[in-house]
């Protein structure tokens, strides 16, 4: 259907015909045109919210890495500070096992190896521990904190035994162990806590350190002990006790052992100790005095002669004098004494002790030497 559109313009009327078919192409164009523009806008549309969704997408990947990677962090943290302390607890374990059995035959022998390849090996150069260290699994670790700990109350249990085995030679002698162990000796350094995350709620190595510590005492002063003859000679003219004086012929106390022999006959240390005097006693003559810790003393009179100047570190059996006559004497003798805080005991006990005890003795001294030797 046509149609007519008037148009006024300046006092004059004009009008435009339409025909059906002009207004149908019209009409189709505007359809085009708006079917177009929608389409263009529905592409704009999708095209922002896929890229919102990508957005997303990737915002969630970047969350998710950097939380992997404060996880990562945290985990090399860890895994770090595990290892470094357990290469301290490793080299505590072999500073206490050294100075339990002093050489590496010996530590390898009590079983002591416990992944020296992985931490705390004391051949590694500083290279290889720091790899080994770097980034080691979390469970391989645990696994291995686990076994220090269990072989530091292995270990805990053998020296308590061995500990008891010093405390009876110790009492074999008349001694109280007890007064071994409560003797102070030189130690020091910083303060150097353990970390919380190791450890914290296992005192394992707390009371592996108090262990050796006791047995260390206790072998030192057993070590002390004198147990050695201080002369060749065999017999005795004089025990210890009361006796009759060889002067007056009345009662009187002898704080020691006589030991016949030759004039100028070699006087020996009874155990290591410090020669802490070197001179003239009244009653003993020339004399010697070595100090052996933890309050025991010998004294040798009646000397003729001196081998050690006060001062002196002497070991066990080894000469410190000569035989004689000085002092209050009557004839070439050894007046040998043991004294401990300054009280005289009876030497017999040392001089006379049982095999067994004295092989605990020479198993504390040989265990001393190897380590502080």
């Amino acid at each position: 259907m046509e149609r007519e559109i008037f148009l006024r313009s300046h006092g004059q009327l004009r009008f435009v015909r339409i025909s059906a078919r002009s207004q149908k192409i019209a009409a189709a164009l505007v359809a085009i045109a708006l079917i177009g523009w929608g389409g263009t806008a529905l592409t704009m549309l999708y095209t922002q919210a896929a890229f919102a969704i990508d957005r997303q997408v990737l915002d969630a990947k970047q969350r998710h890495i950097a939380s992997e990677e404060r996880s990562l962090n945290a985990y090399k943290r860890s895994a770090g500070d595990i290892a470094r302390d357990l290469d301290r607890r490793q080299d505590l374990l072999d500073d206490m096992v050294r100075s339990q059995f002093g050489t590496e035959a010996t530590r390898q022998a009590a079983g002591e190896n416990l992944g020296a390849s992985v931490i705390g090996d004391k051949a590694a150069t500083p290279e290889t521990k720091k790899t080994s260290s770097a980034l080691p699994a979390l469970g391989k670790l645990r696994a291995l904190e686990a076994r220090q700990v269990a072989f530091a109350r292995a270990l805990s249990g053998m020296i308590d035994r061995r500990a008891q085995k010093a405390e009876a030679a110790i009492r074999s002698f008349g001694l109280n162990p007890s007064a071994m162990t409560t003797q102070k000796t030189a130690q020091g350094g910083p303060y150097v806590p353990w970390s919380q995350e190791l450890g914290a709620a296992d005192q394992s190595f707390t009371v592996l350190a108090a262990a050796l510590a006791r047995l260390n005492a206790l072998e030192r002063g057993l070590a002390s002990i004198p147990s050695g003859r201080p002369t060749a000679s065999p017999s005795l003219t004089s025990s210890y006790g009361y006796r009759h004086d060889p002067f007056t012929g009345q009662a009187a106390f002898h704080a020691g052992l006589d030991f016949p022999g030759a004039y100028g006959q070699p006087i020996l240390a009874a155990a290591a100790g410090r020669v802490s005097f070197v001179g003239v006693r009244s009653g003993y003559g020339n004399c010697i005095e070595i100090d052996h810790g933890h309050g025991i003393m010998t004294r040798y009179g009646h000397l003729s002669g001196f081998d050690v100047r006060a001062g002196a570190q002497v070991p066990r059996g080894m000469q410190v004098a000569r035989m004689g006559s000085t002092g209050r004497s009557t004839g070439t003798h050894l007046h040998f004494e043991v004294r401990v805080d300054g009280a005289p005991i009876n030497p017999r006990r040392f001089l006379e002790a049982n095999q067994d005890v004295l092989q605990v003795q020479q198993i504390a001294k040989q265990r001393i030497a190897a380590v502080h030797g």
